[in-house]
């Protein structure tokens, strides 16, 4: 019998606005703004739930903590995804590795690269070397070139237990 491999992408994107904590990967990182969001707009992790969700044929973040539900308003994100993981554990798959990529202009992302990767890969239930978190700028183009968003996309790699 074949190994059960399967391979899924997620991406997320918010509106940096004045007054909110800006939340990455579970980590909070001074900055002026905030990512607007019914959560805590943690887009990284988000794209991440939706890469796992996706390669285990799961439906959506939007499926699993619908925008609207007052319930997840304000949650931390990392819930989110210890949630979905338990999903996959439940479906006999876990979690092979996770590379994600920040989009965004400001502020530099690298100072806080090994505390991202320790709190995703805590949450998934892996090794730090199976987490990789990256940025890039737009080089000042379009809404998150102008500091008015940050992306971050996702490809996740799962692997069935059977």
């Amino acid at each position: 019998m074949a190994e059960d491999m399967r391979v899924g992408t997620g991406f997320d994107i918010h509106r940096l606005v004045e007054g909110l904590p800006l939340i990455l990967g579970g980590v909070t990182i001074p900055f002026e703004k905030g990512l607007q969001g019914h959560s805590d707009g943690d887009a990284l992790t988000h794209a991440i739930v939706d890469a796992l969700l996706g390669a285990a044929c799961l439906g959506d973040i939007g499926v699993h903590f619908p925008p609207g539900d007052e319930k997840h308003k304000g949650a931390n994100s990392i819930d989110f995804l210890n949630y979905v993981v338990d999903l996959l554990d439940g479906k006999m798959f876990y979690v092979q590795n996770v590379d994600a990529t920040i989009i965004c202009e400001f502020p530099k992302m690298s100072p806080y690269y090994d505390a991202m990767r320790a709190n995703l890969a805590k949450a998934m239930r892996i090794e730090l070397d199976q987490v990789s978190v990256k940025a890039k700028t737009m080089e000042r183009i379009g809404p998150i070139g102008e500091g008015e968003a940050i992306a971050c996309q996702a490809v996740a790699l799962i692997e069935s237990q059977m």
